[in-house]
């Protein structure tokens, strides 16, 4: 039987810190944060749309099979739905609370729709690069991930004004996080994210109490 060639994914931790939990350095001493998130993906999916060969077959992100060279206008209406409404009723509610949330944004998504990016920056939202498509990065190739990596980061800051200091790919291959590391610039990146601690900061010592 032939032998697998190195995957350096195969070397996992599956220990961690164990019993002992680190501290993250939330502000004031918090024990816990909560942070709300919402992700942006509507127009940045799978879709023959997009010039796919292929499109979402079920608007989730569990593995559904695509479908093959054909349109499915029912999870093109969902997804449609979050950036024509949903995202802008969102929105309204966090600024009656007086409340902020991390965006998730797709670029391609944003890119498609400008006007509801600049509201959420406007309202004091940050926006975090989703990477630029809405797809499974497992079996892309390395060098349209890495070029998709660079347009993202250009198309935000294009869009925006700055270069996007958060990152997290919703669906990231073998290759993500390298290339993050290469494209470098990041404070945080959530791909993936197998800790309480956001990935990139510099937890503290475990507490002793």
């Amino acid at each position: 039987m032939p032998s697998l060639p190195p995957d350096p994914m195969i070397a996992r931790d599956l220990v961690g810190y164990g019993e002992r939990l680190p501290d993250p350095m939330w502000p004031g001493g918090a024990r816990i944060a909560v942070n709300f998130n919402l992700n942006i993906e509507g127009g940045g999916e799978a879709t023959l749309a997009n010039g796919d060969q292929v499109s979402e077959g079920m608007p989730n992100d569990i593995g559904v099979e695509t479908k093959t060279g054909r349109r499915v206008p029912l999870v093109e209406s969902v997804f449609e739905y979050g950036s024509r409404r949903g995202a802008w009723r969102i929105l309204e509610i966090f600024r009656e609370h007086g409340t902020r949330v991390s965006v998730l944004g797709v670029v391609r998504s944003l890119e498609q729709n400008p006007d509801l990016a600049r509201a959420f920056v406007r309202d004091g939202h940050e926006v975090v690069s989703h990477g630029y498509r809405w797809i499974d990065y497992v079996e892309v190739p390395e060098d349209v991930e890495r070029e998709h990596i660079r347009q993202a980061v250009d198309g935000l800051t294009a869009l925006l004004g700055e270069r996007p200091l958060g990152w997290m790919t919703g669906r990231p291959g073998p290759n993500t996080r390298r290339l993050l590391a290469e494209e470098g610039g990041f404070s945080t990146t959530g791909t993936p994210s197998p800790t309480n601690c956001p990935t990139g900061s510099a937890c503290r010592p475990a507490r002793t109490s």
